[in-house]
């Protein structure tokens, strides 16, 4: 199946094709909608040929659609019709658990992104769950972004935030005990030095973790889970 894996940051929107060369991207901003960005996709893909659409979106998700409108982009998010927009099947979901799923080696992994916000999801033997720590009350009255995200680190300067992120990313270590940690993101490689657990990650990497959703291998495993568990939702281990 081609698909087609579209991630969507504060600062740009990149999109690439199953068997394509590299990826393209266009500019988001505070003032993006979903109708623009569907319409941005459509124009830079249109040689591109595609079966399917996978969005990681930068806010929670459930049951494939997102939950809340997003922090750093326009508004007419929720409720959107993105499968009827794309004219294909869609999959939407977190852009951390996407670029999680496309990291993951196997074990018990905790995923960091660090760029206009703070990404994170946790993958465990193959499940993948985002979870929503960026927006989490952490010191003097902020949270974890205002600390590592962008703004972070346009307040505190080079040194102070490099060390905020050691800060944090040995504190959720500690408190999620993972195997190992990703970091990912488009200021990671604003870091110098990492301690030992933690592997550096790749942006590229959403755009596998965003052909893997569409995996025969995946769909059993969601099938699996939803046989087990009839009331669960089917989704639920890759949002």
């Amino acid at each position: 199946m081609k698909v087609l894996a579209v991630d969507i940051g504060g600062s740009h929107v990149k999109c690439l094709a199953s068997g394509a060369s590299a990826p393209r991207a266009f500019a988001s901003g505070p003032d993006l909608t979903a109708a623009a960005m569907v319409r941005g996709v459509l124009d830079a893909t249109r040689d591109w040929r595609c079966e399917a659409v996978s969005i990681g979106y930068p806010g929670p998700v459930l049951h494939g659609a997102p939950l809340r409108e997003p922090h750093n982009l326009g508004a007419g998010w929720v409720g959107f019709d993105y499968a009827g927009a794309f004219a294909r099947p869609v999959k939407l979901v977190n852009d951390a658990a996407m670029q999680a799923l496309g990291s993951y080696a196997g074990g018990r992994m905790l995923f960091l992104g660090l760029g206009t916000g703070l990404g994170s999801a946790l993958v465990v033997d193959g499940r993948v769950e985002a979870m929503e720590l960026a927006h989490l009350p952490y010191r003097k009255g902020r949270t974890y972004e205002d600390y590592v995200g962008e703004r972070g680190r346009l307040r505190l300067g080079k040194k102070r935030w490099r060390r905020a992120v050691l800060e944090v990313i040995d504190e959720l270590n500690a408190a999620l005990a993972p195997d190992y940690v990703v970091l990912g993101g488009g200021n990671e490689r604003r870091m110098k030095t990492l301690p030992a657990y933690v592997r550096r990650g790749d942006n590229a990497n959403a755009f596998v973790g965003g052909f893997r959703l569409w995996d025969a291998a995946a769909d059993a495993h969601a099938d699996h889970r939803q046989r087990r568990a009839p009331h669960a939702d089917p989704t639920r281990g890759r949002t």
